[in-house]
């Protein structure tokens, strides 16, 4: 597979992504960097990839897990829970260097 840049998750933010082996689905956030070729001497561009669950009384552990988005691709991603000022829902990331 080629290298995973921004490009391949842009055109599915607002799409649900399910990961495999648990019983999660959570919301495509959005998709944060920058566009464009990448800095010199890198394969791409650094960015993060947003997800957003319910709320912080189940959280999903950080792991690698096959993300299926919806309508989409499959990638193998690993996703962390990060800090989220909202008590109505809990965030995830996968950050890309």
């Amino acid at each position: 597979m080629d290298v995973l840049t921004i490009e391949h998750f842009k055109p599915h933010a607002g799409k649900f992504v399910r990961f495999r082996g648990t019983t999660y689905r959570f919301l495509l956030d959005r998709v944060e960097g920058e566009s464009g070729p990448p800095p010199p001497g890198y394969t791409r561009g650094a960015f993060v990839v947003i997800f957003r669950g319910p709320s912080k009384a189940e959280v999903m552990s950080p792991g690698l897990y096959d993300c299926e988005i919806e309508d989409g691709p499959i990638f193998s991603l690993y996703v962390i829970p990060i800090h989220t000022a909202g008590p109505d829902c809990q965030e995830y990331q996968a950050a890309f260097n």
